[in-house]
């Protein structure tokens, strides 16, 4: 990835960005240098000089290295070890691989794709169907994969 322009964000978009975010605005904290970068395939808000929100079709979401840096527990799906090679690859998530999820999840949350082992984030996605429906459906999709770990997204450099 190419970058293209790094700046400070205003206030009132940063408030925007914060309100889109929901439940994952404590990732900008208080005080924090907060920048816009763009970049040739995707724009970022970097937060104390990490790349903590992405603009996906303009709509802010976390990052992996935002959820690992900030400890976020909320709207995790976990997944069992024979799932966690295809995520490594991207790949979207089907109910059969899921083994838990947040009973609080309903359609369209952005949640927190982990393995059951170690409850690592792999990914994170888009819920298709509620978490419920995760874990009770034997087939289909469940979660739209949006990034995961070692995607572009997890490899910029700054």
């Amino acid at each position: 990835m190419k970058i293209k322009k790094r700046y400070h964000l205003k206030k009132t978009k940063l408030k925007e960005i914060m309100q889109e975010l929901k439940g994952y605005s404590s990732i900008i904290l208080d005080k924090a240098k907060v920048e816009m970068l763009e970049t040739d395939s995707h724009s970022f808000i970097l937060v104390n000089g990490r790349p903590h929100i992405i603009l996906l079709n303009d709509k802010p979401f976390p990052t992996l290295k935002a959820i690992i840096d900030n400890k976020i527990k909320e709207n995790q799906v976990v997944v069992d070890m024979g799932a966690v090679k295809f995520m490594a690859n991207g790949a979207d998530v089907m109910s059969p691989g899921i083994v838990a999820t947040d009973d609080n999840i309903v359609k369209d949350d952005v949640v927190i794709i982990v393995d059951e082992n170690h409850e690592k984030p792999l990914a994170i996605g888009v819920s298709l169907i509620t978490g419920e429906e995760m874990v009770k459906n034997d087939k289909g999709k469940a979660i739209k994969t949006l990034h995961f770990i070692g995607d572009d997204i997890w490899n910029l450099q700054l």
